[in-house]
Protein backbone atom coordinates (compact mmCIF):
# COMPACT_ATOMS: atom_id res chain seq x y z
CA UNK A 1 0.00 0.00 0.00
CA UNK A 2 1.08 3.67 -1.00
CA UNK A 3 2.34 5.90 2.23
CA UNK A 4 0.97 8.75 0.35
CA UNK A 5 -2.26 9.09 -0.72
CA UNK A 6 -4.14 12.03 -2.74
CA UNK A 7 -6.06 14.63 -0.68
CA UNK A 8 -9.26 14.29 0.83
CA UNK A 9 -11.40 17.75 0.65
CA UNK A 10 -12.79 18.91 3.88
CA UNK A 11 -16.82 18.98 4.87
CA UNK A 12 -15.85 22.89 4.18
CA UNK A 13 -14.83 22.39 0.85
CA UNK A 14 -17.27 19.54 0.15
CA UNK A 15 -20.47 22.02 1.25
CA UNK A 16 -18.99 24.90 -1.17
CA UNK A 17 -18.81 22.28 -4.34
CA UNK A 18 -22.67 21.57 -3.30
CA UNK A 19 -23.26 25.20 -2.82
CA UNK A 20 -21.83 26.03 -5.96
CA UNK A 21 -23.36 23.24 -8.00
CA UNK A 22 -26.96 24.54 -6.69
CA UNK A 23 -26.06 28.02 -7.48
CA UNK A 24 -24.81 26.50 -11.12
CA UNK A 25 -28.82 25.40 -11.36
CA UNK A 26 -30.67 27.40 -9.04
CA UNK A 27 -33.13 27.41 -11.79
CA UNK A 28 -33.97 24.09 -12.18
CA UNK A 29 -33.05 23.30 -7.91
CA UNK A 30 -35.84 25.94 -7.85
CA UNK A 31 -38.63 23.55 -10.26
CA UNK A 32 -38.13 20.52 -8.66
CA UNK A 33 -38.38 22.34 -5.12
CA UNK A 34 -41.36 23.96 -6.52
CA UNK A 35 -43.28 20.64 -7.83
CA UNK A 36 -42.85 18.88 -4.60
CA UNK A 37 -43.72 21.45 -2.42
CA UNK A 38 -47.01 21.92 -4.22
CA UNK A 39 -47.36 17.86 -4.18
CA UNK A 40 -46.42 17.21 -0.64
CA UNK A 41 -49.22 20.20 0.23
CA UNK A 42 -51.90 18.21 -2.05
CA UNK A 43 -51.08 15.14 0.03
CA UNK A 44 -50.51 16.62 3.70
CA UNK A 45 -54.66 17.94 2.41
CA UNK A 46 -56.18 14.60 2.35
CA UNK A 47 -56.22 13.24 5.57
CA UNK A 48 -57.81 17.14 6.31
CA UNK A 49 -60.22 16.64 4.29
CA UNK A 50 -60.44 12.54 5.36
CA UNK A 51 -61.16 14.01 8.98
CA UNK A 52 -63.46 16.23 8.17
CA UNK A 53 -64.92 13.29 6.43
CA UNK A 54 -65.39 11.51 9.92
CA UNK A 55 -67.03 14.53 11.55
CA UNK A 56 -69.77 14.75 8.93
CA UNK A 57 -70.56 11.15 9.06
CA UNK A 58 -70.63 11.64 13.09
CA UNK A 59 -72.81 14.86 12.93
CA UNK A 60 -75.45 13.70 10.34
CA UNK A 61 -78.24 15.61 9.24
CA UNK A 62 -79.78 16.41 5.89
CA UNK A 63 -77.15 17.60 3.42
CA UNK A 64 -74.77 15.21 5.08
CA UNK A 65 -74.64 13.20 2.11
CA UNK A 66 -74.08 15.89 -0.67
CA UNK A 67 -71.40 17.20 1.95
CA UNK A 68 -69.66 14.00 1.97
CA UNK A 69 -69.55 13.52 -1.95
CA UNK A 70 -68.45 16.64 -2.32
CA UNK A 71 -65.35 15.34 0.21
CA UNK A 72 -64.67 12.41 -1.74
CA UNK A 73 -64.35 14.77 -5.09
CA UNK A 74 -61.70 16.63 -3.18
CA UNK A 75 -59.77 13.79 -1.87
CA UNK A 76 -59.76 12.40 -5.58
CA UNK A 77 -58.81 15.67 -6.85
CA UNK A 78 -56.28 15.81 -4.58
CA UNK A 79 -54.97 12.57 -5.17
CA UNK A 80 -54.12 13.09 -8.73
CA UNK A 81 -52.82 16.70 -8.09
CA UNK A 82 -50.25 14.80 -5.57
CA UNK A 83 -50.12 12.13 -8.09
CA UNK A 84 -49.28 14.46 -11.52
CA UNK A 85 -47.04 16.81 -9.00
CA UNK A 86 -44.78 14.22 -7.67
CA UNK A 87 -43.93 12.97 -11.08
CA UNK A 88 -43.40 16.30 -13.15
CA UNK A 89 -41.28 17.42 -9.92
CA UNK A 90 -39.30 13.61 -10.22
CA UNK A 91 -39.11 14.18 -13.78
CA UNK A 92 -37.45 17.63 -13.37
CA UNK A 93 -35.30 16.39 -10.44
CA UNK A 94 -34.27 13.48 -13.03
CA UNK A 95 -33.05 15.79 -15.44
CA UNK A 96 -31.38 17.71 -13.10
CA UNK A 97 -29.67 14.73 -11.60
CA UNK A 98 -28.32 13.91 -15.26
CA UNK A 99 -26.74 17.38 -15.63
CA UNK A 100 -25.03 17.50 -11.81
CA UNK A 101 -23.63 14.33 -12.51
CA UNK A 102 -22.64 14.83 -15.78
CA UNK A 103 -20.73 17.89 -14.69
CA UNK A 104 -19.29 16.23 -11.76
CA UNK A 105 -17.62 13.25 -14.29
CA UNK A 106 -16.36 15.83 -16.46
CA UNK A 107 -14.84 18.14 -13.72
CA UNK A 108 -13.13 15.05 -11.84
CA UNK A 109 -11.72 13.78 -15.27
CA UNK A 110 -10.35 17.16 -16.74
CA UNK A 111 -8.84 17.24 -12.86
CA UNK A 112 -7.96 13.55 -13.44
CA UNK A 113 -5.75 14.88 -16.54
CA UNK A 114 -3.88 17.86 -15.14
CA UNK A 115 -2.56 15.65 -11.91
CA UNK A 116 1.14 15.74 -11.91
CA UNK A 117 2.56 12.05 -13.13
CA UNK A 118 4.76 12.55 -10.15
CA UNK A 119 1.98 12.81 -7.95
CA UNK A 120 0.03 10.06 -8.97
CA UNK A 121 3.04 7.51 -8.98
CA UNK A 122 3.67 8.03 -5.46
CA UNK A 123 -0.31 7.84 -4.53
CA UNK A 124 -0.25 4.94 -6.60
CA UNK A 125 -3.01 3.87 -9.38
CA UNK A 126 -5.51 2.51 -7.02
CA UNK A 127 -6.06 5.43 -5.09
CA UNK A 128 -6.84 7.62 -8.71
CA UNK A 129 -8.87 4.73 -9.85
CA UNK A 130 -10.41 3.93 -6.82
CA UNK A 131 -11.70 7.89 -7.16
CA UNK A 132 -13.07 7.92 -10.49
CA UNK A 133 -15.18 4.01 -10.04
CA UNK A 134 -15.58 3.19 -6.69
CA UNK A 135 -16.23 6.81 -5.61
CA UNK A 136 -17.85 8.02 -8.60
CA UNK A 137 -20.50 5.05 -8.81
CA UNK A 138 -20.91 6.22 -4.87
CA UNK A 139 -22.42 8.90 -5.63
CA UNK A 140 -24.02 8.34 -9.11
CA UNK A 141 -27.54 6.80 -7.68
CA UNK A 142 -27.65 9.59 -4.86
CA UNK A 143 -26.89 12.46 -7.70
CA UNK A 144 -29.62 11.05 -10.22
CA UNK A 145 -32.11 10.38 -7.61
CA UNK A 146 -31.27 11.17 -4.19
CA UNK A 147 -32.05 15.37 -5.16
CA UNK A 148 -36.05 14.28 -5.59
CA UNK A 149 -36.37 11.95 -2.89
CA UNK A 150 -34.49 13.68 -0.49
CA UNK A 151 -36.54 16.62 -1.26
CA UNK A 152 -39.64 14.92 -1.24
CA UNK A 153 -38.82 13.63 2.55
CA UNK A 154 -38.04 16.48 4.13
CA UNK A 155 -40.94 18.45 2.43
CA UNK A 156 -42.99 15.82 3.52
CA UNK A 157 -41.96 15.85 7.06
CA UNK A 158 -41.83 19.24 7.36
CA UNK A 159 -45.41 19.56 6.17
CA UNK A 160 -47.27 16.87 7.96
CA UNK A 161 -45.72 18.46 11.33
CA UNK A 162 -47.17 21.56 10.65
CA UNK A 163 -50.37 20.60 9.28
CA UNK A 164 -50.63 18.47 12.65
CA UNK A 165 -49.80 21.51 14.31
CA UNK A 166 -52.25 23.67 12.77
CA UNK A 167 -54.97 20.77 13.02
CA UNK A 168 -54.47 20.61 16.92
CA UNK A 169 -52.06 21.96 18.92
CA UNK A 170 -52.46 20.03 21.64
CA UNK A 171 -52.58 16.29 19.44
CA UNK A 172 -49.85 17.96 16.75
CA UNK A 173 -47.21 18.03 19.36
CA UNK A 174 -47.23 14.61 19.59
CA UNK A 175 -45.97 14.33 16.39
CA UNK A 176 -42.03 16.01 17.95
CA UNK A 177 -42.03 12.42 20.13
CA UNK A 178 -39.98 10.93 17.55
CA UNK A 179 -37.37 13.43 17.90
CA UNK A 180 -36.75 12.19 21.35
CA UNK A 181 -35.13 8.90 19.76
CA UNK A 182 -34.37 9.94 16.52
CA UNK A 183 -32.19 12.86 17.07
CA UNK A 184 -29.98 11.53 19.49
CA UNK A 185 -29.09 8.14 17.85
CA UNK A 186 -29.06 10.11 14.15
CA UNK A 187 -25.56 12.36 16.03
CA UNK A 188 -24.67 8.69 17.41
CA UNK A 189 -24.53 7.42 14.00
CA UNK A 190 -23.08 10.33 12.02
CA UNK A 191 -20.64 10.43 14.32
CA UNK A 192 -19.09 7.07 13.57
CA UNK A 193 -20.23 6.66 9.89
CA UNK A 194 -18.46 9.79 8.44
CA UNK A 195 -15.06 7.85 9.44
CA UNK A 196 -15.95 4.57 8.45
CA UNK A 197 -16.81 5.36 5.07
CA UNK A 198 -13.63 7.96 4.61
CA UNK A 199 -12.16 4.18 5.68
CA UNK A 200 -13.92 2.26 3.17
CA UNK A 201 -13.30 3.66 0.67
CA UNK A 202 -9.54 4.25 0.78
CA UNK A 203 -9.96 0.27 1.49
CA UNK A 204 -11.75 -0.03 -1.81
CA UNK A 205 -8.77 2.32 -3.73
CA UNK A 206 -6.14 -0.25 -1.92
CA UNK A 207 -8.16 -3.04 -3.03
CA UNK A 208 -8.73 -1.85 -6.56
CA UNK A 209 -5.33 -1.16 -7.17
CA UNK A 210 -4.05 -4.84 -6.51
CA UNK A 211 -6.69 -6.25 -8.86
CA UNK A 212 -5.07 -3.71 -11.56
CA UNK A 213 -1.76 -4.64 -10.67
CA UNK A 214 -2.03 -7.64 -10.49
CA UNK A 215 -3.78 -8.34 -13.62
CA UNK A 216 -2.18 -5.84 -15.60
CA UNK A 217 1.14 -8.07 -14.95
CA UNK A 218 -0.12 -11.01 -14.78
CA UNK A 219 2.65 -12.20 -17.44
CA UNK A 220 5.35 -11.47 -14.58
CA UNK A 221 3.31 -12.76 -11.72
CA UNK A 222 3.34 -16.10 -12.99
CA UNK A 223 6.93 -16.28 -14.71
CA UNK A 224 8.18 -14.67 -11.08
CA UNK A 225 5.94 -17.13 -9.06
CA UNK A 226 4.14 -14.78 -6.86
CA UNK A 227 1.04 -16.29 -7.10
CA UNK A 228 0.79 -17.26 -3.74
CA UNK A 229 2.27 -13.45 -2.41
CA UNK A 230 -0.39 -11.80 -4.39
CA UNK A 231 -3.00 -13.82 -2.94
CA UNK A 232 -2.20 -13.17 0.27
CA UNK A 233 -1.74 -9.35 -0.84
CA UNK A 234 -5.11 -9.64 -1.87
CA UNK A 235 -6.81 -11.71 1.05
CA UNK A 236 -5.51 -9.02 3.43
CA UNK A 237 -6.96 -5.97 1.31
CA UNK A 238 -10.00 -8.25 1.03
CA UNK A 239 -10.42 -8.66 4.97
CA UNK A 240 -9.80 -4.88 5.86
CA UNK A 241 -12.71 -4.12 2.82
CA UNK A 242 -15.01 -6.69 4.95
CA UNK A 243 -14.61 -6.09 8.45
CA UNK A 244 -15.23 -1.69 7.45
CA UNK A 245 -18.41 -3.14 5.50
CA UNK A 246 -19.21 -5.10 8.69
CA UNK A 247 -18.91 -1.92 10.74
CA UNK A 248 -21.01 -0.07 8.90
CA UNK A 249 -23.54 -2.60 8.61
CA UNK A 250 -23.82 -2.93 12.14
CA UNK A 251 -24.25 1.15 12.12
CA UNK A 252 -27.16 0.98 9.61
CA UNK A 253 -28.55 -1.80 11.82
CA UNK A 254 -28.85 0.24 15.01
CA UNK A 255 -30.04 3.08 12.77
CA UNK A 256 -32.98 1.51 11.52
CA UNK A 257 -33.69 -0.60 14.81
CA UNK A 258 -34.08 2.69 16.60
CA UNK A 259 -36.01 4.95 13.88
CA UNK A 260 -38.35 1.92 13.47
CA UNK A 261 -39.12 2.15 16.55
CA UNK A 262 -39.18 6.27 16.97
CA UNK A 263 -41.53 6.50 13.83
CA UNK A 264 -44.35 4.30 15.99
CA UNK A 265 -44.22 6.98 18.85
CA UNK A 266 -46.48 9.57 17.39
CA UNK A 267 -49.57 7.49 16.35
CA UNK A 268 -49.34 5.53 19.83
CA UNK A 269 -48.85 8.59 21.49
CA UNK A 270 -51.88 10.37 19.48
CA UNK A 271 -54.70 7.33 19.55
CA UNK A 272 -53.85 7.63 23.44
CA UNK A 273 -54.23 11.06 24.13
CA UNK A 274 -56.62 11.82 21.54
CA UNK A 275 -58.76 9.16 23.19
CA UNK A 276 -58.13 11.25 26.36
CA UNK A 277 -58.87 14.53 24.41
CA UNK A 278 -62.35 13.48 23.13
CA UNK A 279 -63.62 12.59 26.02
CA UNK A 280 -63.49 15.97 27.56
CA UNK A 281 -64.39 16.91 24.62
CA UNK A 282 -61.19 19.12 23.85
CA UNK A 283 -61.04 18.09 20.15
CA UNK A 284 -63.33 15.75 17.40
CA UNK A 285 -63.18 12.23 16.72
CA UNK A 286 -62.38 14.26 13.46
CA UNK A 287 -59.35 15.78 14.72
CA UNK A 288 -58.07 12.85 16.29
CA UNK A 289 -58.51 10.82 12.78
CA UNK A 290 -56.58 13.78 11.14
CA UNK A 291 -53.68 13.66 13.13
CA UNK A 292 -53.34 10.05 12.96
CA UNK A 293 -53.30 10.18 9.63
CA UNK A 294 -50.60 12.60 9.72
CA UNK A 295 -48.47 10.54 12.16
CA UNK A 296 -49.28 7.00 9.80
CA UNK A 297 -47.94 9.54 6.99
CA UNK A 298 -45.15 9.81 8.93
CA UNK A 299 -43.66 7.03 9.03
CA UNK A 300 -42.81 6.19 5.01
CA UNK A 301 -40.61 9.46 4.89
CA UNK A 302 -38.91 8.66 8.11
CA UNK A 303 -38.53 4.80 7.03
CA UNK A 304 -36.98 5.93 3.75
CA UNK A 305 -34.70 8.35 5.12
CA UNK A 306 -33.00 5.57 7.17
CA UNK A 307 -31.93 4.63 3.35
CA UNK A 308 -31.02 7.82 2.20
CA UNK A 309 -29.44 8.68 5.33
CA UNK A 310 -26.74 6.16 4.66
CA UNK A 311 -26.35 6.73 1.02
CA UNK A 312 -25.95 10.51 1.50
CA UNK A 313 -22.96 9.89 4.18
CA UNK A 314 -21.29 7.62 1.92
CA UNK A 315 -21.75 9.96 -0.96
CA UNK A 316 -20.67 13.10 0.84
CA UNK A 317 -17.44 10.95 1.89
CA UNK A 318 -17.07 10.11 -2.30
CA UNK A 319 -17.56 13.57 -3.17
CA UNK A 320 -14.86 14.79 -0.53
CA UNK A 321 -12.27 11.88 -2.50
CA UNK A 322 -13.21 13.75 -5.84
CA UNK A 323 -13.39 17.02 -4.83
CA UNK A 324 -9.56 16.17 -3.04
CA UNK A 325 -8.39 15.25 -6.57
CA UNK A 326 -8.75 19.34 -7.64
CA UNK A 327 -7.01 20.09 -4.53
CA UNK A 328 -3.59 18.70 -5.61
CA UNK A 329 -1.05 21.33 -6.47
CA UNK A 330 0.36 21.81 -9.69
CA UNK A 331 4.10 20.86 -10.30
CA UNK A 332 4.95 23.79 -12.03
CA UNK A 333 3.53 27.34 -13.08
CA UNK A 334 3.46 27.43 -16.71
CA UNK A 335 5.07 31.03 -18.41
CA UNK A 336 5.51 30.65 -22.28
CA UNK A 337 4.11 29.83 -24.80
CA UNK A 338 6.91 29.84 -27.57
CA UNK A 339 7.86 26.88 -29.44
CA UNK A 340 11.40 26.78 -30.92
CA UNK A 341 12.51 23.85 -33.25
CA UNK A 342 15.18 22.97 -30.68
CA UNK A 343 16.19 20.34 -28.54
CA UNK A 344 16.06 20.16 -24.82
CA UNK A 345 18.97 20.40 -22.67
CA UNK A 346 19.64 19.24 -19.13
CA UNK A 347 22.04 20.61 -16.92
CA UNK A 348 22.96 19.27 -13.37
CA UNK A 349 19.39 17.48 -13.45
CA UNK A 350 18.83 15.00 -10.21
CA UNK A 351 16.05 13.77 -9.41
CA UNK A 352 14.30 11.91 -6.91
CA UNK A 353 10.53 9.71 -6.76
CA UNK A 354 11.04 9.92 -2.84
CA UNK A 355 13.18 12.42 -0.75
CA UNK A 356 16.55 11.61 -0.62
CA UNK A 357 16.78 8.84 -2.85
CA UNK A 358 17.74 10.19 -6.13
CA UNK A 359 17.40 7.92 -9.43
CA UNK A 360 19.41 11.09 -11.36
CA UNK A 361 22.92 12.29 -10.41
CA UNK A 362 23.79 15.49 -11.58
CA UNK A 363 23.03 14.74 -15.27
CA UNK A 364 24.60 16.87 -18.18
CA UNK A 365 23.14 16.17 -22.08
CA UNK A 366 23.39 18.66 -24.94
CA UNK A 367 21.39 16.87 -27.69
CA UNK A 368 22.34 18.00 -31.45
CA UNK A 369 19.41 19.15 -33.81
CA UNK A 370 18.62 17.05 -35.86
CA UNK A 371 20.39 13.87 -34.17
CA UNK A 372 19.25 10.68 -33.44
CA UNK A 373 20.25 9.61 -30.05
CA UNK A 374 20.00 6.42 -28.30
CA UNK A 375 19.74 6.10 -24.15
CA UNK A 376 21.27 2.64 -22.94
CA UNK A 377 22.25 0.89 -20.03
CA UNK A 378 20.82 -1.83 -17.41
CA UNK A 379 16.99 -2.21 -16.64
CA UNK A 380 16.77 0.47 -13.65
CA UNK A 381 19.57 2.45 -14.42
CA UNK A 382 17.43 5.48 -15.26
CA UNK A 383 16.84 5.73 -18.69
CA UNK A 384 13.13 5.97 -18.48
CA UNK A 385 13.50 9.00 -15.93
CA UNK A 386 15.87 10.78 -17.91
CA UNK A 387 13.42 10.54 -21.01
CA UNK A 388 10.73 12.06 -18.69
CA UNK A 389 12.57 14.97 -17.47
CA UNK A 390 14.06 15.72 -21.15
CA UNK A 391 10.03 15.24 -22.60
CA UNK A 392 9.02 18.00 -19.38
CA UNK A 393 6.67 14.92 -17.39
CA UNK A 394 8.58 15.85 -14.14
CA UNK A 395 10.29 18.84 -12.85
CA UNK A 396 13.82 17.96 -12.06
CA UNK A 397 14.61 17.43 -8.20
CA UNK A 398 17.91 19.99 -8.75
CA UNK A 399 19.22 21.46 -11.97
CA UNK A 400 16.89 22.64 -15.37
CA UNK A 401 15.90 20.97 -18.11
CA UNK A 402 15.66 23.97 -20.92
CA UNK A 403 14.53 24.82 -24.35
CA UNK A 404 16.33 27.56 -26.24
CA UNK A 405 18.69 30.11 -25.10
CA UNK A 406 16.20 32.92 -23.62
CA UNK A 407 14.42 32.94 -20.50
CA UNK A 408 15.47 35.84 -17.62
CA UNK A 409 18.87 34.38 -16.93
CA UNK A 410 19.67 33.70 -20.97
CA UNK A 411 20.23 29.97 -20.08
CA UNK A 412 17.05 28.84 -22.41
CA UNK A 413 13.18 28.48 -20.97
CA UNK A 414 12.37 25.55 -18.57
CA UNK A 415 10.49 22.82 -20.36
CA UNK A 416 8.37 23.10 -16.73
CA UNK A 417 7.45 26.36 -17.89
CA UNK A 418 5.84 26.44 -21.47
CA UNK A 419 2.42 25.74 -21.36
CA UNK A 420 0.27 22.38 -21.92
CA UNK A 421 0.13 23.44 -25.75
CA UNK A 422 3.40 24.79 -26.56
CA UNK A 423 5.83 21.54 -24.22
CA UNK A 424 3.47 19.20 -26.95
CA UNK A 425 4.22 20.96 -29.60
CA UNK A 426 8.20 21.34 -28.32
CA UNK A 427 8.99 17.75 -27.61
CA UNK A 428 6.59 14.26 -26.91
CA UNK A 429 7.36 11.59 -24.91
CA UNK A 430 6.31 7.90 -26.81
CA UNK A 431 6.30 4.97 -23.84
CA UNK A 432 5.83 1.39 -24.27
CA UNK A 433 2.01 2.12 -22.13
CA UNK A 434 -1.42 3.19 -24.40
CA UNK A 435 -4.46 3.70 -23.94
CA UNK A 436 -7.46 3.08 -26.60
CA UNK A 437 -10.78 5.04 -25.56
CA UNK A 438 -13.85 3.87 -26.15
CA UNK A 439 -15.02 6.27 -28.98
CA UNK A 440 -14.67 5.82 -32.95
CA UNK A 441 -11.17 5.34 -34.31
CA UNK A 442 -11.09 8.96 -35.68
CA UNK A 443 -11.83 10.56 -31.95
CA UNK A 444 -9.28 8.49 -30.79
CA UNK A 445 -6.28 10.63 -33.06
CA UNK A 446 -8.45 13.66 -32.41
CA UNK A 447 -7.38 13.48 -28.71
CA UNK A 448 -3.80 14.39 -30.30
CA UNK A 449 -4.80 17.21 -32.71
CA UNK A 450 -9.07 18.10 -32.32
CA UNK A 451 -8.62 20.08 -35.69
CA UNK A 452 -7.54 17.10 -37.75
CA UNK A 453 -9.52 15.89 -40.84
CA UNK A 454 -10.38 12.60 -41.63
CA UNK A 455 -7.27 12.79 -44.67
CA UNK A 456 -4.77 13.89 -42.07
CA UNK A 457 -6.00 10.87 -39.71
CA UNK A 458 -5.93 8.59 -42.57
CA UNK A 459 -2.43 9.95 -44.02
CA UNK A 460 -0.82 9.61 -39.90
CA UNK A 461 -2.08 6.12 -39.32
CA UNK A 462 -0.72 5.48 -43.23
CA UNK A 463 2.37 6.35 -41.79
CA UNK A 464 2.75 3.65 -38.83
CA UNK A 465 1.83 0.95 -41.04
CA UNK A 466 -1.80 0.69 -39.61
CA UNK A 467 -3.44 1.63 -42.99
CA UNK A 468 -4.31 -1.96 -43.98
CA UNK A 469 -6.23 -3.36 -41.18
CA UNK A 470 -8.07 0.07 -40.83
CA UNK A 471 -8.86 -0.18 -44.31
CA UNK A 472 -10.46 -3.64 -43.14
CA UNK A 473 -12.76 -2.42 -40.60
CA UNK A 474 -16.74 -1.93 -41.48
CA UNK A 475 -16.97 1.58 -40.70
CA UNK A 476 -13.73 3.08 -41.52
CA UNK A 477 -12.37 5.58 -39.12
CA UNK A 478 -15.93 6.18 -38.00
CA UNK A 479 -15.40 2.46 -36.50
CA UNK A 480 -16.12 2.01 -32.78
CA UNK A 481 -13.24 0.88 -31.08
CA UNK A 482 -12.08 0.09 -27.49
CA UNK A 483 -14.85 -1.11 -24.85
CA UNK A 484 -18.03 -1.76 -26.46
CA UNK A 485 -16.32 -1.45 -29.79
CA UNK A 486 -13.78 -3.47 -31.47
CA UNK A 487 -10.69 -4.30 -28.99
CA UNK A 488 -7.36 -3.42 -30.99
CA UNK A 489 -4.65 -6.18 -30.26
CA UNK A 490 -1.79 -4.76 -28.84
CA UNK A 491 0.38 -4.41 -32.00
CA UNK A 492 -2.44 -2.02 -33.24
CA UNK A 493 -2.99 -0.06 -30.11
CA UNK A 494 0.33 1.06 -30.08
CA UNK A 495 0.22 1.89 -33.98
CA UNK A 496 -2.73 4.43 -33.04
CA UNK A 497 -0.21 5.97 -30.27
CA UNK A 498 2.50 6.68 -32.63
CA UNK A 499 -0.20 8.39 -34.96
CA UNK A 500 -1.14 10.56 -32.67
CA UNK A 501 2.72 11.55 -32.22
CA UNK A 502 2.66 11.80 -36.24
CA UNK A 503 -0.84 14.60 -35.43
CA UNK A 504 0.86 16.65 -32.95
CA UNK A 505 4.12 16.81 -35.08
CA UNK A 506 6.62 17.52 -32.31
CA UNK A 507 10.27 19.48 -32.71
CA UNK A 508 12.04 16.44 -30.75
CA UNK A 509 10.36 13.25 -30.16
CA UNK A 510 11.50 10.94 -27.25
CA UNK A 511 10.62 6.74 -28.05
CA UNK A 512 10.78 5.04 -24.81
CA UNK A 513 10.69 1.44 -26.21
CA UNK A 514 7.54 2.89 -28.28
CA UNK A 515 7.44 -0.54 -30.59
CA UNK A 516 8.34 -2.71 -27.99
CA UNK A 517 5.00 -4.55 -28.04
CA UNK A 518 4.73 -4.80 -31.69
CA UNK A 519 5.77 -8.33 -33.44
CA UNK A 520 8.95 -8.18 -35.31
CA UNK A 521 7.06 -7.42 -38.62
CA UNK A 522 5.09 -4.78 -37.51
CA UNK A 523 7.68 -3.22 -35.34
CA UNK A 524 10.12 -3.09 -38.41
CA UNK A 525 7.20 -1.53 -40.84
CA UNK A 526 6.51 1.35 -38.22
CA UNK A 527 9.92 2.03 -37.71
CA UNK A 528 10.76 2.25 -40.97
CA UNK A 529 7.38 4.43 -41.61
CA UNK A 530 8.78 6.68 -39.08
CA UNK A 531 11.72 7.16 -40.25
CA UNK A 532 10.36 9.27 -43.25
CA UNK A 533 8.16 11.51 -40.68
CA UNK A 534 11.64 11.75 -38.50
CA UNK A 535 13.83 13.01 -41.26
CA UNK A 536 15.44 16.41 -39.78
CA UNK A 537 13.75 15.82 -36.40
CA UNK A 538 15.54 15.39 -32.94
CA UNK A 539 14.95 12.16 -31.65
CA UNK A 540 15.86 10.85 -28.59
CA UNK A 541 15.43 6.75 -28.29
CA UNK A 542 15.40 5.18 -25.11
CA UNK A 543 16.20 1.16 -25.90
CA UNK A 544 16.83 -2.22 -24.38
CA UNK A 545 17.61 -3.78 -27.53
CA UNK A 546 21.02 -2.22 -28.90
CA UNK A 547 20.90 -3.36 -32.40
CA UNK A 548 18.93 0.92 -32.60
CA UNK A 549 22.43 2.48 -30.82
CA UNK A 550 24.32 0.70 -34.26
CA UNK A 551 22.40 2.96 -36.21
CA UNK A 552 22.05 6.11 -33.79
CA UNK A 553 24.23 9.32 -34.79
CA UNK A 554 25.33 9.31 -30.81
CA UNK A 555 24.72 6.87 -28.17
CA UNK A 556 24.13 8.07 -24.06
CA UNK A 557 25.30 5.27 -21.65
CA UNK A 558 23.35 5.38 -18.45
CA UNK A 559 24.61 3.68 -15.41
CA UNK A 560 23.20 4.27 -11.62
CA UNK A 561 21.68 7.51 -12.79
CA UNK A 562 24.54 8.81 -14.79
CA UNK A 563 25.88 9.54 -18.13
CA UNK A 564 29.11 7.82 -18.03
CA UNK A 565 29.52 7.31 -21.68
CA UNK A 566 28.70 9.26 -25.03
CA UNK A 567 29.75 9.32 -28.53
CA UNK A 568 29.31 7.47 -31.74
CA UNK A 569 28.70 3.34 -31.64
CA UNK A 570 31.82 2.72 -33.13
CA UNK A 571 34.13 4.86 -30.95
CA UNK A 572 32.24 3.84 -27.62
CA UNK A 573 32.65 -0.31 -28.90
CA UNK A 574 36.48 0.86 -29.58
CA UNK A 575 36.96 2.25 -26.02
CA UNK A 576 36.42 -1.00 -23.90
CA UNK A 577 34.56 0.53 -21.29
CA UNK A 578 30.55 0.02 -20.22
CA UNK A 579 29.31 0.05 -23.87
CA UNK A 580 31.70 -2.63 -24.96
CA UNK A 581 30.56 -4.87 -22.18
CA UNK A 582 26.97 -4.20 -22.81
CA UNK A 583 27.50 -4.63 -26.92
CA UNK A 584 29.35 -7.79 -25.79
CA UNK A 585 26.57 -9.27 -24.01
CA UNK A 586 24.11 -7.91 -26.69
CA UNK A 587 25.60 -9.19 -29.80
CA UNK A 588 27.26 -12.68 -28.40
CA UNK A 589 30.67 -11.26 -29.76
Amino acid sequence: MSAVRLPVADAAAVRRRVTALLAEHRAAVAGVALAQLAAAAAGVAIPRVLGEMVDVVGRGGPGAAGRLHGLIAVVVALAAANALLTGGGEYLARILGERVFAELRERLVAAAMRLPLSVVESAGTGDLLGRTSHDLESIRFVVRRGVSQILVIVLTIVSVTAAALLTSPALGACMLVAAVLAVPVGRWYLLRVVPGYKAMNGLWAEFDGIVAETAEQADTVDAQGLGQRRNQVLDRALREVWLTEQYALWLRCVLVAVLALAVCLPLIAVLAWGAWLVGRGAVTVGGVTTVALYAVQLREPVHEITFWLDSLQSASVALARIVGVELVEPDRAATSGRVLPEPPRARGVSYAYRPGHDVLHDVDLEIVPGERLVVVGPSGSGKSTLGRMLAGIHPPTRGRVTVGSGGPDGEGTDLTALTEAALHRQVALVTQEHHVFACSLADNLRIARADADDAQIAEALDVVGAGPWVAGLSDGLDTLVGAGGIVLDPGQAQQVALARIVLMDPATLILDEATSLLDAGAARSAERALDAVLTGRTVVVIAHRLDAAAAADRVAVVIDGRIVELGPHEELVAAGGQYTRLWEAWSGA
